[in-house]
């Protein structure tokens, strides 16, 4: 077990480390954005509604994708555990990390309307008590977001980015620590110790605001799990996060 841990924490820092010098690489090259499919010689700045010489019978004729975007995300979460069980309620508000890649899909020809999936690694949950009487939970999913997004541009280089839609997450590790007891349980699976557990699958709504400028983003927003991951049907369990992120499109 202590080897798996070790490996885990290996793997989430070179991950972390991979996602952090490919932003900074991104950034660093922002000012080459002329080379940029969506960047526009008319106004000198990346344009997601038109790309100078495209049409969209050409993009369909030479299976272009029709003003497609790529990105990459990183950032924090403040996550609380609402729960009727009072052994899983962890109401005051744990961090942990939110990463992982992006795509937004254009919907409509004439409106700047996207539907953004990808993949997440994002960390959840919550705690309760303080000092020796403190437990704290830790919910780590995959998580596939599917959201709208309208992306408002008044210069062509800054855009102000609203979005709302939800998020499908599976649960692949985590622990529930009671520093009382000195003692660790797994979040997920069965009441091996006669404790009860979280459910592994999760799925809720999320809305949010993205800013961006050229190929930089940023973005703030909440989720919240409408699934019930309590362990039985008689209590209810439900994740709730705010996120802060950082990234860039290309």
């Amino acid at each position: 077990m202590h080897t798996y841990k070790k490996k885990l924490t290996i793997m989430k820092k070179t991950i972390l480390l991979t996602m952090l010098m490919l932003m900074t690489c991104l950034a660093g090259n922002a000012q080459h954005f002329k080379n940029s499919r969506y960047y526009d010689s008319k106004t000198g700045s990346l344009n997601y509604n038109q790309r100078q010489g495209d049409t969209w019978s050409n993009r369909y004729r030479y299976h272009i994708d029709p003003y497609n975007y790529y990105g990459l995300r990183l950032g924090l979460n403040l996550g609380t555990v609402q729960s009727d069980d009072p052994w899983l309620d962890g109401g005051k508000t744990r961090s942990g990390l939110n990463i992982g890649a992006v795509m937004g899909i254009s919907l409509s020809q004439y409106t700047p309307l996207y539907f953004e999936t990808g993949l997440m690694y994002t960390e959840k949950g919550g705690k309760q008590g303080s000092g020796n009487n403190k437990i704290t939970y830790a919910l780590n999913y995959l998580e596939v977001p599917l959201l709208v997004k309208y992306m408002y541009s008044p210069d062509g280089h800054f855009a102000v980015q609203p979005y709302l839609g939800g998020y499908l997450a599976c649960g692949v590790s985590g622990k529930i620590k009671n520093f009382h007891d000195r003692a660790a349980y797994n979040s997920f699976g069965d009441d091996m110790e006669g404790l009860p557990r979280f459910q592994r699958f999760d799925g809720g709504l999320k809305f949010g605001c993205g800013v961006s400028y050229d190929v930089l983003y940023a973005d703030i927003c909440y989720s919240y799990g409408l699934s019930n991951i309590s362990h039985d049907y008689f209590d209810s369990s439900h994740n709730s996060v705010f996120s802060l992120n950082i990234g860039v499109n290309f």
